[in-house]
C-alpha cells in the first residue's frame, strides 16, 4: 500500500463522485426527488463500511493463526475507519429520512439495528482500551471482533428484511436495482464505493504508520534507561 497510484485514484474519484452526486443526471422520483443524491454518499458510506468492516475480521482471523501484530494493527485501524464512515452513514441517512419520511429517526428496524452495530463497534474500541499488553490486547480484541461482524450482518442486512421497515429492499418494499435506480446513479454509485474504500484504506494506513512510529520511540525509551 505504500504505492501513490491508489491515493491519487482515490483523490479522483471522490471529486468526481462529489461533482456528479451534485450535479449529475438522476432519475426524476415522487417523494424522493432531488434526494436521491444521497445514494452517492449515504448508502455508498455503508457498503464501503461493511467492506472495511469484512477486511478487519478477516486481519483478526489472520492475527490469531499467526500472532503477528501488525495484523491486529490494520484490523483494528480498518475498524476505525468503517466506524467513522458508519458515523457519517448515519448522519447523512437521518438528514435522508428528516425530508423524505419527515423524521429524522422513525421507529425503524433498519435504523435501530444501525445504531445498535455502530454501538457494538463502539464497544471494540472500549474493549482496546481497556488492556496494556499489547498481545493479550489484540488476541481478545481479535476474537471480539470476529463475533462482531458476525452479529452486525444480520441486525443490518438480514432482520429488517424479516419485518416491516421505510428501507428499501426491506417488508416487501423494493430495492433500488428493481425500481428507481438507473445506469446514471450506477455510474456514480459504485465509483463512490470503491473511492470510499480507498480513502478508509488511506486514513487507516497513517494511523498504522503512526502505531509503527509510536511504538519505535517507545522502544527506544526503553533501552536508553
Amino acid at each position: 500500500m505504500r504505492k501513490i497510484w491508489w491515493k491519487i485514484l482515490c483523490i479522483v474519484i471522490i471529486f468526481y463522485v462529489i461533482i456528479m452526486g451534485l450535479m449529475g443526471p438522476v432519475p426524476r422520483l415522487p417523494i424522493i426527488n432531488e434526494s436521491i443524491r444521497n445514494t452517492y454518499f449515504h448508502v455508498a458510506l455503508w457498503f464501503a463500511m461493511t467492506i472495511l468492516l469484512f477486511t478487519s475480521m478477516i486481519f483478526s482471523i489472520k492475527y490469531l493463526n499467526k500472532g503477528l501484530i501488525k495484523d491486529d494493527d490494520v484490523a483494528s485501524e480498518l475498524a476505525k475507519s468503517a466506524i467513522f464512515f458508519g458515523i457519517l452513514g448515519c448522519l447523512t441517512g437521518s438528514t435522508w429520512a428528516n425530508y423524505t419520511w419527515g423524521d429524522p429517526w422513525p421507529n425503524d428496524p433498519k435504523l435501530n439495528g444501525a445504531a445498535i452495530g455502530i454501538l457494538i463497534y463502539l464497544a471494540y474500541l472500549l474493549l482496546r482500551s481497556s488492556f496494556e499488553d499489547e498481545q493479550r490486547k489484540a488476541r481478545i480484541s481479535s476474537v471480539y471482533n470476529i463475533f462482531a461482524f458476525a452479529v452486525f450482518v444480520p441486525i443490518i442486512y438480514i432482520l429488517p428484511r424479516l419485518t416491516d421497515s421505510l428501507h428499501p429492499g426491506s417488508g416487501g418494499n423494493s430495492t433500488f436495482g428493481s425500481y428507481d435506480i438507473d445506469n446514471d446513479i450506477r455510474k456514480v454509485l459504485y465509483p463512490a464505493v470503491i473511492g470510499y474504500v480507498l480513502l478508509g484504506l488511506w486514513f487507516a494506513e497513517l494511523r498504522i504508520r503512526m502505531k509503527i512510529i509510536n511504538r519505535v520511540r517507545e522502544e527506544q525509551v526503553a533501552s536508553n534507561r
